[in-house]
């Protein structure tokens, strides 16, 4: 394969097919990590289906266990519950079987889980600036960490907080501008090129 993917329609093809028969000869688990807005759940179902891996989102797990949606959780059991479930529920899905993981936005935060998925699987961090988080998240209502808060405020504070832990995943990329598409066959040349250093090492 030549050095870095050509992102042309002609070369498209041949980079998806070389990238996914190289990933599917090395099992694992590859997980997403980022704030809500960063594209977590869009760039993963992009990345399942080239790789044509199962694809998982943590916070639907999430609310399939509780039986009721993430805002009910929030506002009937409190966010600490929240979070013990989330760390169950993660838990879990780390422990066996291939995927790509989309991890809620306080997942990797919590010390046990980043551990796990540090143990298990490729960790990709979605990176993206304010303004493109204020602008994803204002398309819909349903995070409870935005309700009834200046949403630039609060994200600028989850950014201060939760930058320095995100920055610990095993590749970072910057989502600002770029398509799902983009960014899944763009996380594949990442994984493509760790795996190439790490067997030259």
């Amino acid at each position: 394969m030549p050095d870095g993917l050509d992102f042309s329609p002609e070369a498209c093809e041949y980079n998806t097919l070389y990238l996914r028969e190289k990933m599917h000869n090395s099992a694992k688990i590859i997980v997403l990590v980022g704030l809500m807005g960063s594209g977590k759940s869009r760039v993963g179902a992009e990345l399942s289906r080239l790789l044509k891996l199962p694809f998982v989102d943590a916070d639907k797990e999430i609310e399939k266990a509780a039986g009721m949606k993430i805002p009910e959780i929030f506002e009937t059991l409190g966010e600490a519950e929240f979070r013990s479930g989330e760390k169950k529920v993660m838990l879990r899905l780390l422990a066996a079987g291939d995927k790509v993981l989309a991890s809620g936005g306080g997942g990797f935060i919590q010390p046990e889980i980043r551990a796990a998925i540090k143990e298990h699987s490729i960790s990709v961090w979605l990176k993206a600036s304010l303004d493109t988080l204020v602008e994803r998240t204002s398309r819909t209502d349903h995070r409870p960490l935005l309700r009834g808060v200046d949403r630039a405020e609060k994200l600028q504070e989850l950014i201060d907080k939760r930058y320095p832990i995100y920055a610990e995943a095993d590749i970072t990329l910057v989502t600002d501008h770029q398509s799902p598409k983009e960014m899944a066959r763009r996380i594949m040349a990442e994984i493509d090129k760790r795996e190439t250093a790490g067997k030259s090492a």
